[in-house]
Order: C-alpha cells, then sequence, then structure tokens
C-alpha cells in the first residue's frame, strides 16, 4: 500500500475543505486549534496502470498550514510532519510521499533526528520525497512545451530559479547532460552552494534574479517566492516559457501577458482515472486524472514494488535516478503535463 502526506494551501482553505470533508468540528476553527489537531487519514485512493496492475492507498493529512511557518509556530510544523508520517506508518504504508512542504520542513529542520514519535520508531525507508519524479517532469516539460510555443532549446537560454535545491540542483543535472541547452543561469540565495553547483556542472552563469528574468527565453521556477518579489511580465522575453514548480502554483495569476506561457511544473496525468476525492479539494483542472508528480512517486514505487526512498537528502538526484523513475512512470501511464 502506498501513501501520501499532504496539508492545505491556507486556513481558509482548510476550513472550506473540512466541512466538505464532513469534519464540521474543524470548519470554524482557527489557526490555534489546527496547530493542536491531530493527522487523519481523509481518502482511501485506487489506482490502476495501464499494465492492469492495481494498487490500494491512504492520503494522509497532516493539518499542517504554511501559516504555521509564516507565524513562527515552527515546532508546531515539524510536529506535523512527523506526527503525520507515524500515523502512515502505524497503519501499515509500505511507501509515503511527503507532499508540498512536508518534505521542505523534514530536511530544513533536520527531522531525521527525531526518530521515536511516542511508540512508533520511523523506518525512514518507508517515506520519499518525490523529488526525482518532480525533477524528471519538470525536465520534460521543458524539453516537450518549449518546442510548442516557439522555443528552440538549442538556442535558448534557461534560468533556474532555486537551482541549488533539492529539484533545482536535478534540473540542471539533466539539462547539462541529457539536452544541448545554450545557456544556463543559476539563481539562488546561498553563493556558496552556487558556486559548488556550478563547478559540478562544469557551466552555467551564476546571476541575481532581476539579471537573470530578462535573459531567459525557458524560467524554471522551483523556489519559495520571498515577499515583496515580483516578476514584471513587460521584462520578460517573448516568447517566454515560465514553469511554475512551487506549491502553491500562483504565478498563473500573477503573469498574464501575451507571449508569456505559464505551465503548472510538477505535474503529471495518469491515462486512466484515479478512485479518490483529494484533488478535487486542491483545485486539479481534471481532478481525475492530474496530480502533484512528488505523489505519483509513491504510486511508481508502489507497483514496482520498490520499497524504499528513492528520493532522500538533499542534493543527491542522479541523472541515472531520474531516468529509472522516468521510465517506470511512461510504463504505468503517467505523462507530464503540458497544457
Amino acid at each position: 500500500m502506498f501513501g501520501l502526506i499532504g496539508h492545505l494551501t491556507s486556513l481558509e482553505h482548510a476550513q472550506l475543505v473540512a466541512r466538505d470533508l464532513g469534519y464540521p468540528e474543524y470548519a470554524d476553527q482557527g489557526l490555534d486549534f489546527w496547530c493542536s489537531a491531530p493527522p487523519q487519514i481523509v481518502d482511501d485512493i485506487t489506482v490502476t496502470s495501464v499494465t492492469g496492475q492495481k494498487i490500494q492507498g491512504k492520503y494522509v493529512e497532516s493539518c499542517f498550514l504554511p501559516e504555521m511557518l509564516a507565524t513562527r509556530r515552527i515546532k508546531a510544523a515539524t510536529r506535523k510532519v512527523i506526527n503525520a508520517m507515524a500515523h502512515a506508518q502505524k497503519h501499515g504504508i509500505n511507501i509515503t510521499a511527503l507532499g508540498g512542504f512536508s518534505s521542505i520542513i523534514f530536511e530544513n529542520f533536520n527531522l531525521h533526528q527525531i526518530q521515536q514519535v511516542r511508540n512508533v520508531t520511523l523506518e525512514f525507508e518507508r517515506f520519499t520525497t518525490g523529488n526525482t519524479h518532480t525533477a524528471y517532469v519538470i525536465c520534460q516539460q521543458v524539453e516537450q512545451a518549449a518546442p510548442t510555443v516557439g522555443i528552440d532549446l538549442a538556442k535558448a537560454t534557461v534560468a533556474v530559479c532555486g537551482a541549488t535545491g533539492d529539484i533545482g540542483s536535478a534540473v540542471c543535472r539533466w539539462l547539462n547532460a541529457k539536452t544541448d541547452v545554450a545557456e544556463l543561469l543559476l539563481i539562488a540565495r546561498n553563493q556558496e552552494r552556487l558556486q559548488d553547483l556550478q563547478d559540478e556542472l562544469g557551466r552555467g552563469k551564476i546571476m541575481d534574479l532581476n539579471e537573470a528574468l530578462p535573459q531567459a527565453d525557458v524560467i524554471v521556477w522551483v523556489a519559495s517566492m520571498p515577499k515583496g518579489v515580483e516578476i514584471d511580465p513587460v521584462a520578460l522575453k517573448t516568447p517566454c516559457l515560465l514553469i511554475d514548480g512551487g506549491y502553491p502554483k500562483n504565478l498563473a495569476t500573477k503573469i498574464q501577458s501575451p507571449g508569456i506561457h505559464v505551465l503548472n511544473g510538477g505535474i503529471v496525468e495518469h491515462s486512466l482515472d484515479i478512485d479518490w476525492k483529494i484533488m478535487n479539494i486542491v483545485n486539479m483542472d481534471v481532478p481525475a486524472r492530474q496530480l502533484f508528480a512528488c505523489f505519483a512517486e509513491s504510486m511508481l514505487l508502489e507497483f514496482e514494488k520498490w520499497y524504499t526512498n528513492f528520493s532522500w537528502g538533499r542534493n543527491r538526484i542522479t541523472v541515472e535516478k531520474m531516468e529509472q523513475i522516468g521510465q517506470v512512470s511512461v510504463k504505468h501511464g503517467f505523462r507530464p503535463l503540458l497544457a
């Protein structure tokens, strides 16, 4: 059995969803209540591969909300992730994906140091961040979508914002090794990590965000959007392909201009309907078919019976692992969202 650990995008969103899912006691409560709310299994899932194989899964709502980080309720946020992992393991789930901020919180706050959660000893090999599949899907979106909007990658400049993160660095490695992209622009806050990435790749220009964006034909955005930072569409090239790999995905609403093509990054479509409710509440256009690539990774690992933390740690994703997960993604009927 596979599992998905997720969370909602805001307190308001959580209150609405709680009412829809039949949890009225959660629906009218404020942030303090959500800080203490335990994880819940709120969906049973059936996925059918194009091979005919069927698997079962469960969605674990962590009850984490981004406002917990914004209001410095760090202990509540970290407790949410660890408790959700323990809840998944306690219910016998073999491999569980940490979705949204869950994996980021796990890495940034070194939660691997916390292995005992009450009477549960966490077995980290039961969990995956899903970042390898996410990085693979974003790279496929770049390669497949660019020509459709009139961009020749062999002549194109690609800017990766968040280049030193787990997904961003993997995207850079793939574009460097598997494509003929003309120029890579590397954007991140940590200059030392940027220099290490540039040395590893043997190429790429380290640039400030405002300097890089007007030069880019393709922008891969896999970083959080800092407060006060806005992208001026007038300053961008046309055509420009912008892959929004963040969560929540909101660049399409912020950037609306002729010639600027915004694509929801790290989203896949399945060839067959998935029996679940959860994607209805995260506003997917086709909730029976579309899902986050990180969630799909746990499904793929269940299909293949690869019960291992396929994606784990920081900046360990290799091109070979991306190719491996990409092959089984195609095998079981997943494809990158291209529209």
